[in-house]
């Protein structure tokens, strides 16, 4: 399953490359994308698991960027 989510406050280029690298060694992600300039995060996990892959996603950029906040 492949869903698009709008990103809240992702502070510059840099820090969304920064979180797009780290966010992809996290178990369960096939692929993840975070882009800046349109300010949105594309996820890819296997359907079973997809509810839990995004869990670990929302909660390591809650701790990794706190200013920036995943629109579910």
């Amino acid at each position: 399953m492949k869903k698009q989510f709008k990103l809240d406050e992702i502070d510059c280029a840099n820090c969304a490359r920064e979180l797009q690298d780290e966010l992809a060694k996290l178990d369960g992600v096939k692929s993840v994308s975070v882009n800046f300039m349109t300010q949105k995060l594309t996820l890819e996990a296997d359907d079973a698991e997809f509810d839990e892959v995004l869990n670990r996603v929302v909660e390591f950029t809650a701790d990794a960027e706190p200013d920036c906040e995943i629109i579910l």
